[in-house]
């Protein structure tokens, strides 16, 4: 994408509490948008493991001076928050993690407003879930995507009528090659792809090893491969799981440090967003014929 659009000045206003009744504990979101601009699309983004509203200011920052509103919640299983594996709500936690998008969804005209009068300046027919590693099965969720029980049987349907788009980072994959650390503590891990509808962007790293299968990167692509159209694909050739930092600057967790990656990224994502809301089509057909001029160092894909 040009960078020109990159130039708007943004704010970010946190913390908002969302009503969540059921939730054990406040959900709470923090709201970053452009300071001008009328019709904006919203992302709604949901974090990986551990992490908080106050992460991924690469991917954030860049995607409000691009002209979308972001709403990022808090999950339960934030550091903040202290809950670790043993303790009995984790196995309940990704539920949680799907109710909270919900909420959030639900409840965005009351965010907007508390957010500085946003709510006059959005457009509720383009809004898309965006996620990452753990936060990119909990959005798929709401695309159409389900998990599968211990027998293979496809659970319940958790996606939302309000979302017309999404990008999955770092998604996982399927099949029964969880390790054993996963199938204890994370058994959740095996969504079911067939009835992920909802158009979609799959951004996959071609060095991401998962601890969590035996399998190797190609099993972040399944979201891609196993999902009816429309879908599309951005592989990077040299990504691991955090693709260049996208969680932040130099966090502990990312090793592979690139800022220039992780912006990828980031404006992959809106241009995507914006040729899928016909807003504009020009930065998704560059961003195309970069690919293919990149020399394999990343490629796109589409069905």
């Amino acid at each position: 994408m040009s960078s020109s659009h990159l130039d708007q000045r943004i704010v970010a206003v946190k913390p908002i509490t969302v009503p969540a009744p059921d939730r054990s504990g406040d959900l709470q979101v923090k709201v970053t948008a452009p300071l001008s601009g009328q019709g904006l699309p919203v992302i709604v983004f949901s974090h990986g493991n551990a992490w908080s509203l106050d992460g991924y200011e690469p991917l954030v920052d860049r995607w409000a001076a691009a002209g979308f509103v972001v709403v990022q919640p808090t999950h339960l299983d934030s550091r903040r928050h202290g809950i670790g594996w043993d303790d009995p709500r984790f196995a309940t936690i990704w539920r949680v993690r799907i109710a909270d998008l919900h909420a959030v969804l639900d409840g965005l005209d009351n965010i907007l407003v508390q957010a500085g009068g946003l709510e006059t300046r959005v457009d509720r027919e383009r809004i898309a879930i965006v996620g990452h590693s753990w936060g990119a099965q909990t959005a798929g969720a709401l695309l159409g995507a389900r998990v599968l029980d211990a027998d293979g049987v496809p659970g319940e349907d958790f996606s939302h009528a309000a979302v017309s788009a999404g990008a999955l980072i770092a998604a996982t994959g399927t099949g029964d090659t969880l390790t054993p650390f996963a199938v204890e503590h994370l058994p959740f891990m095996r969504p079911d792809y067939s009835t992920m509808t909802t158009p979609a962007l799959v951004i996959a790293g071609g060095k991401d090893q998962s601890q969590l299968s035996s399998r190797g990167p190609e099993w972040f692509t399944d979201a891609y491969h196993l999902s009816p159209s429309p879908k599309s694909l951005l592989a990077i050739a040299e990504g691991e799981h955090t693709l260049g930092g996208i969680a932040g600057e130099m966090v502990a967790e990312t090793t592979d440090e690139d800022p220039a990656r992780a912006a990828l990224v980031a404006d992959a994502i809106s241009a995507y967003l914006h040729d899928v809301f016909e807003l504009d089509d020009a930065a998704w057909t560059d961003l195309n014929n970069a690919a293919a001029a990149s020399d394999g160092t990343w490629s796109t894909a589409s069905k």
